[in-house]
């Protein structure tokens, strides 16, 4: 799994990704003290009582003011104490000092992530290349976007210290695209209904302010992410079991054995109003049972003097392992293969059970990008609006269960909806909803949070001839007529 998920927000997530497709000189641990350097700037010039720089439009104080104002982002409560500049990733300049996962050096690539996402969604490099450079141009602040965020880009540049943006190349080795035949008899994967999700987004830009798409980017990043981490886990899993299952004497005769057992065809990985965090951690703890299962195999096949060249990155790949355990079945048996691996499992336990390391990663990767923030000051807990996952109650031990936020229902309708042109049956978001791994029945949107987020916002009209009495309206008319004419 690469790049390996560790702690990110959803902020971070779209900062991330502005510093991986546009600003490819600028590392993740150069950010926290871009951060620093700026707040030393600013205050040096209010001691001195200097000028502002020339391109500015605003005073020291003012300046200062939107930073740690209009701007600020919520820091979490355990940061209260730490002095760091953190604002809402609005345009692309202001990720060169904020928005890193980490505040050391050593921040993960969380924009590295999204564009595997797209490569892995796409049916092949060029409609994922082009997909990529639609969103380079959408995230790009150009005549189009409103006022503030063209004056925002404006300053910030005169105010920091400028990075050119322009589309960063893409490495090869760093995306990879599923097999036709893969990508084809794959029923359900997340990456997939991701790329579908953000091409709607992408038009639906011009339908609203620069500040509304973030926030609608923001909600279905952070639920397409985790569903695809999670997805990827899940998919490990299943691998381990085709290899297990072949050194038991089975396993799969072909590749279309090995696809319909590897790739799953429906999935819940959390249902709606209840709790998530669990379901997300025996997937996120079979995929360490795997990894360790499929490095022991691969490692004494080499040891054997048999190793295995080929590649395990599709159904043909996987199957064609899968003959040559089978080939060598013997061999492995005789090492105490299935001994050792217990024996380590149980050595491991506390790693297998995500208590430390990268199970632990894992979840605090869901939890946070996931979850409703929780905030330093209670008067910004309303910040979030685009959560996926929120507590129960008001206290810290309550559990996390799935309940959307208006923004991620506003962002989760539109898509279900794009290109359709007129209200649709509530049963197209249930089923949205599913390509994520999360089960809602339609039948008990009338009646819970769900339901009753869509009435505030508009966007259901009950009808006694619709299923479950209520249908689906786009949030976006003109997004949606343009999507008609087009």
């Amino acid at each position: 799994m690469s790049p390996a998920p560790e702690y990110a927000s959803s902020e971070v997530l779209v900062a991330a990704l502005y510093r991986t497709i546009g600003f490819e000189s600028i590392s993740e641990g150069s950010v926290p003290p871009a951060g620093r350097d700026l707040e030393q700037r600013l205050q040096k010039r209010r001691d001195r009582r200097q000028p502002p720089p020339s391109g500015s439009t605003l005073g020291v104080e003012d300046w200062n003011a939107v930073l740690h104002g209009v701007l600020e982002s919520p820091k979490l409560p355990n940061q209260s104490a730490k002095r760091f500049l953190q604002v809402t990733p609005l345009v692309p300049s202001l990720a060169l000092f904020s928005g890193s996962a980490r505040l050391s050096s050593n921040s993960w690539p969380a924009g590295n992530l999204v564009r595997r996402m797209v490569w892995l969604g796409s049916r092949d490099p060029g409609s994922a290349q082009a997909l990529w450079g639609a969103l380079f141009a959408a995230l790009s602040v150009d005549g189009q976007d409103d006022v503030f965020a063209r004056w925002l880009e404006q300053e910030t540049g005169a105010w920091g210290n400028p990075a050119p943006w322009q589309a960063a190349p893409v490495p090869q080795a760093e995306v990879a695209n599923l097999s036709t035949d893969d990508f084809d008899g794959v029923r359900f994967m997340p990456a997939q209904q991701f790329v579908k999700d953000l091409n709607a987004l992408i038009e639906a830009k011009q339908a609203m302010t620069r500040r509304q798409w973030t926030s609608l980017l923001e909600a279905v990043l952070r639920l397409a992410a985790v569903a695809h981490v999670t997805w990827l886990c899940d998919v490990h899993a299943r691998i381990w079991r085709c290899l297990s299952d072949t050194l038991a004497g089975n396993g799969p005769a072909g590749a279309s054995d090995t696809r319909g057992t590897v790739f799953p065809d429906d999935v819940q990985y959390m249902t709606y109003g209840g709790k998530a965090l669990q379901g997300l951690k025996d997937k996120a703890s079979g995929y360490l049972s795997a990894r360790l299962g499929i490095n022991a195999i691969l490692w004494s096949l080499s040891d054997l003097g048999f190793p295995y060249d080929g590649d395990i990155s599709s159904s043909e790949g996987i199957t064609r392992l899968c003959q040559h355990v089978r080939d060598n079945r013997q061999a492995l048996a005789d090492t105490g293969i299935v001994a050792t691996l217990a024996d380590i499992r149980e050595q491991e336990a506390r790693a297998l059970n995500c208590r430390k390391g990268i199970g632990d990663n894992l979840l605090e990767f869901a939890r946070h990008t996931l979850g409703q923030r929780q905030t330093a000051v209670q008067l910004l807990r309303g910040y979030d609006q685009g959560y996926v996952l929120r507590k129960k109650g008001s206290s810290p031990s309550s559990p996390w269960i799935v309940s959307l936020g208006p923004v991620a229902v506003l962002a989760l309708v539109h898509c279900a909806l794009a290109g359709m042109g007129g209200p649709r049956s509530i049963h197209r978001l249930s089923q949205h909803l599913a390509a994520y791994g999360i089960v809602v029945d339609r039948q008990d949107i009338a009646r819970n949070d769900l339901g009753h987020q869509l009435r505030m916002l508009g966007l259901v009209l009950d009808s006694p001839d619709a299923e479950s009495g209520m249908l689906l309206l786009p949030p976006f008319p003109a997004s949606q007529a343009m999507d008609k004419e087009a």
